[in-house]
């Protein structure tokens, strides 16, 4: 599957913000901090991954604009 320039820019966001949760969920693994921080990470891993991705419509893209 394809995806358009707008799309692909917002998968590679969602990838670099996912890549660096886990970075920090493993240094505060480390640093030993507790359930409350590896729960909040989880968290927000969890959130981020679920984000729908909107696409945007250029006008040449589509026949009929609804307002």
């Amino acid at each position: 599957m394809d995806f358009c320039e707008h799309c692909e820019g917002q998968r590679f966001d969602r990838a670099q913000v996912l890549r660096r949760l886990r970075e920090v969920r493993r240094q505060m693994r480390a640093a030993k901090c507790g359930k409350k921080v590896e729960d909040a990470l989880t968290s927000a891993l969890k959130a981020v991954a679920e984000l729908d991705i909107p696409h945007l419509y250029f006008e040449s893209e589509i026949d009929e604009v609804v307002h």
